[in-house]
């Protein structure tokens, strides 16, 4: 396994928004990912490479609201490599440094259609927050993003027992 895992660069955009669609199963996802996260989330941000090619990656940053809390915006991983603990490595990487930074909680949202990403956080210990409607039997939150879709939220609290 020659997995490394570094910050994320300006220089990754572009190759990054050129796989991002077909790692996600030919959905449009690059307008969700604009370069100014490439730009300005480089220290809580970070790529995976498997012998210098990009395999994955992990958008995230602290909130400057909610100093305590955490967000994870957008995660990729080559379908590849699905199963190999990529998304693990890189979200307990995440999860190290926001604790070193002082963070107590992460957040993150879905859709519920996205079973895999649901299964996948809750594996990593996040609960579901309550919405305001069901769907699929998940509380959801409605027109979370202004455009009518539905969002599973979720947080994790960050316990100071956890070794990452």
């Amino acid at each position: 396994m020659g997995y490394l895992i570094r910050p994320i660069e300006t220089s990754d955009y572009v190759p990054i928004i050129q796989v991002v669609d077909a790692w996600w199963d030919n959905r449009p996802m690059a307008s969700m990912l604009p370069r100014l996260f490439f730009l300005h989330f480089q220290k809580s941000s970070f790529l995976i490479e498997d012998n210098g090619e990009r395999i994955g990656f992990l958008i995230g940053f602290r909130s400057q609201t909610y100093p305590n809390q955490a967000y994870i915006h957008f995660v990729g991983v080559d379908p590849r490599y699905r199963g190999h603990g990529i998304g693990r490595l890189l979200y307990l990487r995440f999860f190290t440094l926001m604790r070193e930074w002082g963070c107590s909680e992460v957040h993150s949202v879905t859709s519920p259609q996205n079973t895999g990403s649901i299964a996948f956080h809750q594996r990593m210990g996040f609960l579901i927050e309550p919405g305001d409607a069901e769907r699929n039997g998940l509380p959801v939150t409605t027109n979370y993003d202004g455009r009518g879709g539905a969002r599973v939220l979720f947080r994790k609290v960050l316990n100071s027992k956890e070794n990452f």
